[in-house]
C-alpha cells in the first residue's frame, strides 16, 4: 500500500451563523501520520467528515494526489474510515464484516478471501473469522474495524477517536498496534483525538485546532517545546506561565533546550514565558 499526498484548500463550513470550520488549510505528505488534536466542538472532525464525504464543505476544496475529490460520492473517494464507535454489522461474522468493502468492489472470491485473510493475519484476529461482533471484546472490535477499513488498500485512512471507549491498558496498547500497522501498510493517515498524550505518542504531526482554525501545526517535539501562543502551550501537556510584559509584537521566541518559550501573541495585551515544568532544577547552594 502507497499512500497519497492530501490538501486541504481554505476549507470552510458554516451552520447558520456558527462557522465549524474557518478557511482550513493544510498539505499532507504521502504515508505522513497527521493528527487532529483538539477540544470538542474544535471542527476536527468536521473537517474529517467532509474528507470522507459525509458532510460538504461550504466552500473550499480537498485534494488528493492534486486531484479535487469533493465532488466524488464517499464511496468512490477510495478513502478508509474507522469510527468511534467501531459500526461493525452485528449480523455478519468477523470474516464477512471485513470483506463488505472488497465485495462493493466487486473483488472476485479467490482474491477476496486473500485480502480478508491478510487483513485478519495483520491485526492478529486469524482465528476469529466466524465470530460474531457481539463475541468481541471492545479491542477485538476495533481490530476488526481496522481490518475493514484497510483491506481494500485506501491510500488515505480517515480515524475518529477509535480508541475513546477503550479502558487504559488497552488503549496503550492499542497505540502501540496502530503505529506498527501505519508502519506496516504506508498509506496516510488522519486521526483524530482530544488525547494529548495520544497525539504526542502517534503522530508525525500534529495539527492543534481550537474554533474552526489550525493554531498550529508541527512535529511532537514543536507543539510541546514550541508552542507559538498561550492557548497551544496550555491546550498541551502542562506548563507554567508567566506574564512578562503587555506589549505585543507577533511571533515566539524559542529555548527548547532549557524548555523556555517566550510567547508574544499577534494580538492582545500580554506576553507570557512559558516554562515546562520537568525543566526546572533544584539548585543547592
Amino acid at each position: 500500500m502507497i499512500g497519497a499526498s492530501l490538501t486541504i484548500e481554505r476549507l470552510h463550513k458554516q451552520y447558520g451563523n456558527v462557522a465549524a470550520l474557518a478557511g482550513l488549510e493544510l498539505e499532507l505528505q504521502p504515508g505522513e501520520f497527521m493528527t487532529f488534536l483538539g477540544a470538542s466542538g474544535s471542527g476536527k472532525t468536521t473537517a474529517l467528515n467532509i474528507i470522507a464525504g459525509f458532510s460538504e464543505a461550504t466552500t473550499g476544496d480537498v485534494k488528493i494526489n492534486g486531484k479535487s475529490i469533493l465532488h466524488l460520492p464517499s464511496e468512490q473517494r477510495n478513502i478508509g474510515m474507522v469510527f468511534q464507535s467501531y459500526s461493525l454489522f452485528p449480523h455478519l461474522n468477523v470474516f464477512e464484516n471485513i470483506a463488505f468493502p472488497l465485495r462493493l468492489r466487486n473483488v472476485r472470491e479467490p482474491e477476496l478471501t486473500r485480502r480478508v485473510n491478510a487483513a485478519l493475519e495483520t491485526v492478529q484476529m486469524g482465528g476469529y473469522s466466524k465470530r460474531l461482533p457481539r463475541e468481541l471484546s471492545g479491542g477485538q472490535s476495533q481490530r476488526v474495524a481496522f481490518a475493514r477499513a484497510v483491506v481494500f488498500e485506501p491510500p488515505v485512512l480517515l480515524m475518529d477517536e477509535p480508541l475513546s471507549a477503550l479502558d487504559l491498558k488497552l488503549r496503550e496498547q492499542m497505540q502501540t498496534e496502530i503505529k506498527r500497522y501505519h508502519i506496516q501498510l504506508g498509506c496516510t493517515i488522519i486521526f483524530v483525538t482530544h488525547d494529548q498524550s495520544e497525539a504526542l505518542r502517534l503522530s508525525d504531526r500534529i495539527a492543534v485546532m481550537s474554533d474552526g482554525r489550525v493554531q498550529q501545526v508541527g512535529s511532537p517535539g514543536d507543539v510541546y517545546d514550541c508552542p507559538n501562543s498561550k492557548f497551544v502551550a496550555e491546550f498541551i501537556g502542562t506548563t507554567n506561565l508567566f506574564k512578562i510584559g503587555t506589549e505585543s509584537a507577533g511571533g515566539g521566541i524559542a529555548l527548547p533546550e532549557i524548555g523556555v518559550q517566550l510567547l508574544l501573541p499577534q494580538t492582545g495585551s500580554a506576553n507570557y514565558l512559558s516554562v515546562r515544568p520537568e525543566k526546572f532544577r533544584r539548585v543547592v547552594k
